[in-house]
Formats: C-alpha cells, sequence, structure tokens
C-alpha cells in the first residue's frame, strides 16, 4: 500500500476520535510553568506530577506511565481474584487454570509451612552428583524447566533464512545483571560484588548450610560465574547481530564444548540435531575448559546456586525476603517487597499469558480501540514511508531496498490472532511449586518444538496485557500489546495530540527500529544482511555517530554517564519516533485542526505529551544500573536528547537559538 493510500486512513481516524467523544488534552496540572519550556522540557512537561507523585516504596521508576502499568496488574487481579474463589471450573480450561496458579500462589501460609520440601528432590539430586555424567544429567534436567546455566538453549529464527528456526545456544548462567560487574574496578562495582557474596551466602544458609560453608559457597559460585563471564560479550559488543551470528552444523558445535552431553540433550528435548546458531563460541570453549577442570564439588554447589535464584518465586518468604534485599533493594533501590498480590499476578502473566491475556482483551480492550489503533499505526509507517522517500542523503538504490521493509512490515495489535493452548498443563491448588514446575515444563516444550521447523510468524514475544511493545528485525515486525494500548499513552477519547505525542511516538519508535544500528543490518525478509550501498553506510554511521556522542554527554552524577554506543538504537529509534509522529499528527491537522487548550497548540500539546508519557522520576540506583546496562536511556535524557535535536519543537515553543533545547546547528543530529 503506498503513503498516499495509507494517509486516507487518517480521516476515518479523525472521525472515528470525534464520534466517542474527545476528552481535554494534556494533563494541565502536570506541568512545571516555573520551569521554561526551552530550557528543560522534562521539569516543563511533567515537573509538577513528580514532586506530587513520589516514587512509591515497591517501585524504580514512576510517571503516569509507569503508575498505568501498575494500575494493569490491578486489573488482573481484579480477573484472577473472583475466578480463583470458584472451585468448579472444568479441568483445563483457561479459568482452572489460571485461578488455581495464581490461588495456589497467594496461599503464602502454605508455602512456608511446606518449607524446602518440595524442592528437596531437586536438591538431594544435585548433592547426588558423583560424575561428570551425573553433571549433565542434573544440567538437563534444570535447563527442562528453565534454570539457564550454565548456558541456554532456546529456538530463534535463523539469521539468514527467518523462515526457519534452529536452536540457538546462548551464553548464560550469570548472577549479577552483567559481564562488566564481575571485572570493573571502580568502588561500586566492587561493592556489588561483596554484597553478592553476601546475598549468596545468606541464599545458601536459608537452604540449611553452616556459616563458613555458606561464605566457602559463595566464593566458589563468584569463581565460576567470573570465569564464564571472561568469556562472554559485552553489552556493547552483543548490540552487533555479527557478534552473535556463528552458525553451524551441530557436529561442528559439539566440538566447541564436547564435554557436554549434546546428542542426549537434544535426544532428550526432542530437539532435532540439524544446524545451529552459537552466539558465543569463546563462551562455550570456556565452559569446556571449566567441565574439565572444575572440580564436581564447585559444580554441584555452582548449580544449587542457580537452582535456588531461579526458584526463588516459589520458596518460602525468607528467600523471597534475600532476594529482594539484594537485587531489588540495593541494586535497584526499591523499598519495599511488592504485594504479594500483584507478584502472583505477574506469575500467572508470566507463565500462563495468552490464557489470562483472554480474559484482559475481553475486558479492556474493546474493537473500537483496536480499530483506532490500526489506523495510528498505518498512518505513522507511512510517514515513515515519505520520510525515507524524501531522504536526500540515500542513494536511489538502497532508498529502494529500505523501502521494500515496509512491504512486508507485520503489524500485530492488542493480542494475537491464535491463542496458545495450556490445557495439557497439570495445575492445581495443593502445590505452588508444582504449578511452577509443570508451567515452566510447558513453555520450555513449547518453545523447543519450534525448532527444526518453518517459523511460525503468529506468536507473539510479549503477552497482551504487557505494557510494552518491540520490533522484531528477523521476523519484520511490530507489536503493540493491548497493555501499551490504554491511558495514557492510548485513549480512543482522546484528541490526536494526546494520541500521536505517546503511543504515536512508541508507533514510529518502534516502526523505525527497523532502522537503527541494528535493524538497518537486516533487509525487507529479516536476514542479516548487507544491502547498503557503501558510500549510504558511511553517511548513514556519520549520522549515528552524531546521536552516539550526544548521548555520552548526558551524566547521571559525576563521573557516571550513558555509554552512547549502548543507548544508540533506542536513541536513533526515540529521536526518528518523535519526528515521524510528529509529521502524521500534522496530516490529521487538515482541514480541522485541533483545539486550543489552555493557551496551547496543538503543536505544544503533541510535545507536552510525549514529555508526559516520558518524563519517569528513576531512583539513583536503577539509573546506575540502567547506565551500566540497559540500552535505554534515562527518561530526562529520552524527553530532552530528541526534542533538541528538532526544529518544530523549537519552532512550537518559540525557543531562541542558544537555548539548552536548541542545538546548535553543528551539533544537531538527524537520521531519518
Amino acid at each position: 500500500m503506498t503513503a498516499a493510500k495509507l494517509f486516507r486512513f487518517i480521516a476515518l481516524s479523525v472521525l472515528a476520535a470525534s464520534a466517542w467523544g474527545q476528552q481535554p488534552s494534556i494533563h494541565l496540572e502536570d506541568l512545571d510553568t516555573s520551569a521554561a519550556a526551552c530550557s528543560d522540557f522534562y521539569q516543563y512537561a511533567n515537573g509538577t506530577w513528580r514532586a506530587k507523585n513520589p516514587i512509591p516504596a515497591s517501585q524504580s521508576h514512576w510517571s503516569r506511565r509507569w503508575q498505568a502499568g501498575e494500575d494493569a496488574k490491578t486489573q488482573l487481579k481484579d480477573i484472577l481474584e473472583p475466578i480463583a474463589q470458584r472451585s468448579d471450573w472444568r479441568k483445563g480450561s483457561n479459568e482452572q487454570l489460571i485461578g488455581d496458579f495464581y490461588g495456589s500462589c497467594m496461599d503464602e501460609s502454605r508455602i512456608n509451612k511446606a518449607g524446602l520440601a518440595p524442592v528437596a528432590p531437586i536438591l538431594s539430586e544435585i548433592d547426588a552428583i558423583q560424575t561428570p555424567a551425573d553433571l549433565q544429567r542434573v544440567i538437563r534436567h534444570l535447563q527442562s524447566f528453565g534454570v539457564l546455566a550454565p548456558f541456554q538453549l532456546n529456538s530463534s529464527p535463523d539469521y539468514h533464512d527467518p523462515t526457519q528456526t534452529l536452536a540457538e545456544i546462548a551464553a548464560a548462567g550469570l548472577g549479577l545483571p552483567d559481564r562488566d560487574y564481575y571485572f570493573k574496578t571502580e568502588a561500586r562495582f566492587k561493592e556489588a560484588r561483596e554484597k553478592y557474596l553476601v546475598h549468596v551466602a545468606h541464599m545458601f544458609a536459608l537452604a540449611g548450610a553452616d556459616e563458613g560453608s555458606s561464605r566457602s559457597a559463595a566464593d566458589t559460585v563468584l569463581r565460576l560465574e567470573t570465569s564464564l563471564a571472561g568469556a562472554s560479550l559485552d553489552n556493547v559488543a552483543l548490540r552487533d547481530p555479527a557478534a552473535t551470528d556463528h552458525k553451524m552444523s551441530f557436529e561442528d558445535m559439539t566440538k566447541l564444548a564436547p564435554s557436554v552431553e549434546w546428542s542426549t540433550y537434544f535426544s532428550d528435548a526432542g530437539m532435532p540435531r540439524g544446524v545451529v546458531n552459537v552466539d558465543q563460541p569463546k563462551f562455550q570453549q570456556e565452559l569446556e575448559r571449566e567441565l574439565k577442570t572444575t572440580p564436581l564439588a564447585h559444580w554441584k554447589t555452582y548449580l544449587r546456586w542457580q537452582f535456588l535464584h531461579a526458584a526463588v518465586i516459589g520458596l518460602p518468604t525468607p528467600f523471597v525476603q534475600e532476594n529482594f534485599t539484594f537485587y531489588d533493594a540495593y541494586l535497584g533501590g526499591a523499598k519495599e517487597l511488592k504485594p504479594r498480590w500483584k507478584r502472583c499476578a505477574e506469575e500467572t502473566d508470566r507463565l500462563l499469558g495468552d490464557a489470562l491475556g483472554q480474559k484482559y482483551v475481553e475486558k479492556y480492550f474493546p474493537p473500537d480501540a483496536k480499530h483506532r489503533a490500526q489506523l495510528m499505526v498505518e498512518n505513522i509507517v507511512a510517514a515513515m514511508h515519505e520520510t525515507i522517500e524524501g531522504l536526500t542523503w540515500m542513494g536511489p538504490d538502497t532508498k529502494k531496498k529500505a523501502l521494500e521493509k515496509f512491504t512486508t512490515l507485520n503489524k500485530k495489535i492488542g493480542y494475537p490472532d491464535k491463542w496458545k493452548d495450556y490445557s495439557s498443563i497439570h495445575i492445581d491448588r495443593s502445590s505452588y511449586w508444582n504449578n511452577l514446575l509443570a508451567a515452566s515444563d510447558w513453555n520450555v516444550k513449547d518453545d523447543r518444538a519450534l525448532i527444526g521447523k518453518p517459523t511460525d510468524r503468529s506468536r507473539w514475544g510479549d503477552t497482551p496485557p504487557t505494557s510494552n511493545a518491540y520490533y522484531n528485525p528477523q521476523l519484520n515486525e511490530i507489536v503493540f500489546p493491548a497493555g501499551i494500548l490504554q491511558p495514557p499513552a492510548f485513549d480512543a477519547r482522546a484528541v490526536d495530540a494526546v494520541n500521536y505525542g505517546g503511543i504515536g511516538v512508541v508507533i514510529g519508535h518502534e516502526v523505525s527500529h527497523g532502522f537503527d544500528d541494528q535493524g538497518a543490518q537486516f533487509d525487507a525478509l529479516g536476514r542479516l544482511s548487507d544491502w547498503w550501498s557503501a558510500q549510504d553506510l558511511k553517511r548513514f554511521q556519520v549520522r549515528t555517530a552524531c546521536v552516539a556522542r550526544q548521548f555520552d554527554g548526558y551524566f547521571i552524577e559525576p563521573n557516571i554517564h550513558h555509554n552512547g554506543k549502548l543507548v544508540l538504537g533506542e536513541s536513533i529509534a526515540d529521536l526518528a519516533g518523535v519526528k515521524v509522529a510528529y509529521r502524521a499528527f500534522q496530516k490529521t491537522q487538515h482541514p480541522h485542526p485541533g483545539p486550543t487548550v489552555d493557551g496551547l497548540s496543538p503543536e505544544q500539546q503533541f510535545f507536552i505529551a510525549w514529555g508526559q508519557w516520558r518524563g519517569d522520576e528513576i531512583r539513583p540506583e536503577t539509573q546506575r544500573l540502567m547506565v551500566q546496562g540497559d540500552p535505554h536511556p534515562i527518561a530526562k535524557f529520552r524527553v530532552i536528547g530528541p526534542l533538541s535535536n528538532l526544529s518544530e519543537f523549537a519552532q512550537a515553543f518559540s525557543c531562541k537559538s542558544g537555548a539548552a533545547m536548541v542545538r546548535s546547528a553543528a551539533d544537531r543530529c538527524e537520521v531519518w
């Protein structure tokens, strides 16, 4: 469909909005008018809301957006609690499965009373390891229900033929957030390692070990994890798809770590021994060295820890509290544990997402909302199409191939067309641990069953209630679950300025991921392919380097700043997302512009909607985590970063040259 044809849908979008009855646009009460829009738009757009709404004790981020995400969990609770109160559901029905799963999770007294008895057979199995063959058998068993140690195996579309799905073997098995936490010498990383040792020792002690053996066990865990981390790629290297592209035959894969009983592993899992992708061959070689040289007693200690760490959601309260103390409180800055009902709703969504998701969309995502969201997606895709057509720095051959990506772009809105069938899972009220085990085992088998078959493009990576969106370059698809198509991002009753400045920018963001530093390496069919001319690629890299430099300069505290290369993809997508959403929004303003609100033009409302959607308050501890390993920038810089590059923003607010929100012509970044 051409861009011109797509834009004909916009008039229908406006008419539909009028039929629903539009609400006021932005939240005027959230503005901090003591701040100047041209000096600090992050503070201007949302500063009053942040001042009046401190981060709740159990949260690490807070804004209307994050509040909406937590409200969605309250919606899940409202679905789950009445279902869980009944015991007469048909066995294997969605209601029986989610009701009994949630109900067993909420029975904290039974979980605490049972203690470690439910997991004792697995702990005993680990303790009984006597031979290398025993070790391999236990690793296979742990992986069968999702304990990803010391490596990870999952399905993945083939980088070079995404119509087919193969097995991917990936580096895994670390307890600290990423590789650099094991090696960096700054004080905060040294402290994290010490705190980690204390945490691991406490977990062993809770499982019955004495103080001396607990600390010794923690030392063993850290040593082995450090060796594995040393052979792992860092977060920046992992952003390059070519760095994890190592397709090989099954026989060649086994040569990297021959001590792993790969033939038995694949046979037990029912997976074909075809071609595989090994994301990090060096990691597999280090794994082989450790399997040959590390005593079995140390491997038993490591696996015991990895199991306790993975199983903590199903363990008694002291384990859950200890896990919170290190990961959520120390690393993330949270002040208290989330209420149990929320954790249970999250787990039900994680493991039985399609069953719960069907109930969610029935209640909270009506067909008219899906229809208007579809129209917005088409309009913004068309705006991105027009943007690429109008580029002056890209040659015609490269431009033609870029535009071809739009002909195969798959747009998934709200929920899957085909739901997963969980009816074979045995779930009842008697044991939350057994339910976790059964549901985890089903999900692992469900993923492994895809290997060696044509890629199923109908599957979703997120559940319908998820407040998130994503782009998958191998499938060339954009996905917007119903959970993000809710206020404040999207409201079928709201004026276009709100919807295009909120979910519209998110849509533009995801569409443009197809052309960020990663997505630009995949062609229209999702193949990892060099489809650029050499000259155009060089021009593209010069433009993206500008964005990386910009974000290198954003500090969260003295001596701690963003790594521009780590956040490059998200920052390119934010910059392009605002630009193309604004372009699509402007189309909606003719011939019937939106209302001026409290002296603010529709154009100003668009940018304010973005600032209010993205304007999170984030705990300092979480900011440090993000700067180290998250490809997403801090919220403040996601607001001011892209807008400071846009002449449209400066024009909307009459910002003068030299204002903080106006980058100079020499520094201004523009990719798409």
